[in-house]
């Protein structure tokens, strides 16, 4: 008899947690007494990390954002949120939505309040970051990738 191989897909959320923050205001006092009409640079990335039970990740999700005032820098706020999950039976392309999308899609609200809280608690306006779509960003990724693997290269 041929031995069957249990393909049932599982997933669970170990672990959520905030790995760093980091919170500055380089201006401060004196960027408090400036009109208030901030320019906001967004950043986000993710880092997934396999851990020692091979059906284990640490998935992290970094949001750096700085927002000056004319050319002086008001704050800059890091947040690094990250989770543990287990993921099982999926293939290797649903690996790559899960661990690219749909776990920093859970992380985003963590680390959303995370910046909304530390910017509050610098004195400054508070900071709603819109929602983020990580199934596009995660497209537009693999995009990207399979262009770069088809650059011809020059000798």
């Amino acid at each position: 008899m041929a031995e069957q191989t249990n393909t049932e897909k599982q997933f669970a959320i170990q672990k959520i947690y905030t790995k760093d923050l980091s919170f500055e205001t380089p201006n401060s006092p004196g960027i408090f007494t400036e009109k208030w009409e901030p320019n906001v640079d967004f950043n986000l990335g993710t880092h997934v990390t396999t851990l020692q039970d091979r059906n284990l990740y640490e998935i992290t999700l970094t949001v750096t954002i700085t927002v000056k005032v004319g050319e002086n820098v008001a704050y800059l706020v890091e947040v690094k949120q990250s989770g543990v999950f287990t993921l099982v039976g999926f293939t290797e392309q649903e690996m790559g939505t899960m661990l690219g999308s749909f776990c920093p899609n859970i992380l985003f609200p963590y680390a959303r309040e995370a910046v909304s809280d530390l910017v509050a608690k610098g004195g400054f306006p508070q900071l709603l970051l819109a929602p983020v779509n990580f199934d596009a960003l995660y497209a537009q990724h693999l995009q990207q990738q399979s262009l770069e693997a088809v650059k011809p290269t020059l000798n």
